[in-house]
């Protein structure tokens, strides 16, 4: 299964009956799935299929769905309300004499606020019905395209990603190598220390020199460092491989990544070890800022 972004756009229209619609659908990086529609009014039926075809194809990213929809060719019907002209006029009627002003004119009279009312012609059950089921084809349509170019751009980070893994690996193999590793290195290393808390004092502990010499020994030795780090490796090529939403599980095998090169730069004693930990970082950090972008 290839891998996706959760960065996309799409778009789809159509039309039913005097119905047209338009769907526009953007998505961008989030936690989980956060479907965000804006539905004109009295569509709000249509909401929870869409949802429900929404859930079915995206697995993560906040999803931005905006609905627009005309009722083309229908004629605009005009009603007079009888009891709310009655009204005016009876009013005008009290004031006649009264006031010293002009007869009101009919455009004026109808100008009034609910007295004339423009509306569309109303709306057929059957007709609603199938507009409505032709909206929500049209939403698992133009959701299958947003998934769609979220694929291809899933394609572009793969490569991105396999290339960082590449490196990692690299870095790995050349800390494997590293002439600081060899036992001879380290325990020159060792000696040198050692040699430096003798200075420091001639009534040493042989004890605490014992003790002093262990931490150095083990602080040397960057063994299961390298190991959890060709582990993490191993495990992120089988889930890119594998493909599917596998953004969070890569992006916690990032984190351990990341936390393996801490380690290795933290216990280096040798220039080239620190060398080869701060590339990694770097690479490491990469990698998870690509991460953030996958399904």
């Amino acid at each position: 299964m290839p891998l996706s972004s959760m960065t996309g756009f799409a778009r789809g229209h159509g039309t039913c009956g005097v119905y047209s619609w338009t769907w526009e659908l953007k998505s961008v990086n989030a936690k989980g799935l956060d479907l965000r529609l804006r539905l004109p009014p009295g569509w709000d039926p249509i909401e929870t299929p869409v949802r429900n075809a929404g859930a079915q194809v995206l697995a993560r990213g906040t999803v931005y769905g905006a609905l627009a929809v005309e009722r083309q060719g229908v004629a605009p019907v005009v009603r007079i309300n009888e009891d709310v002209l009655a009204a005016v006029l009876a009013g005008i009627k009290s004031l006649t004499g009264k006031l010293q002003a002009a007869e009101p004119r009919l455009d004026g009279i109808l100008s009034l606020k609910g007295v004339m009312e423009v509306t569309e012609q109303e709306e057929h059950e059957q007709d609603r019905a199938q507009a409505e089921a032709a909206v929500i084809a049209g939403f698992e349509q133009t959701v299958a395209d947003l998934a769609g170019m979220r694929r291809h751009e899933g394609e572009a980070l793969q490569r991105v990603l396999s290339q960082r893994l590449a490196e990692i690996q690299a870095l790995t193999t050349r800390a494997e190598s590293a002439p600081g590793r060899r036992p001879e290195a380290i325990r020159a290393r060792l000696a040198e220390q050692i040699a430096m808390l003798l200075e420091s004092s001639s009534r040493f502990d042989p004890d605490r020199l014992h003790q002093e010499a262990i931490l150095i020994a083990s602080k040397a030795d960057i063994r299961e460092e390298l190991d959890r780090l060709a582990s993490h490796v191993a495990q992120v090529q089988r889930l890119m491989t594998n493909g599917g939403a596998i953004g969070r599980r890569l992006d916690f095998l990032a984190q351990e990544l990341n936390r393996e090169a801490n380690t290795l730069c933290s216990k280096s004693n040798d220039v080239e070890l620190t060398n080869i930990g701060l590339e990694l970082k770097t690479v490491v950090e990469q990698f998870r800022e690509q991460v953030q972008n996958l399904e």
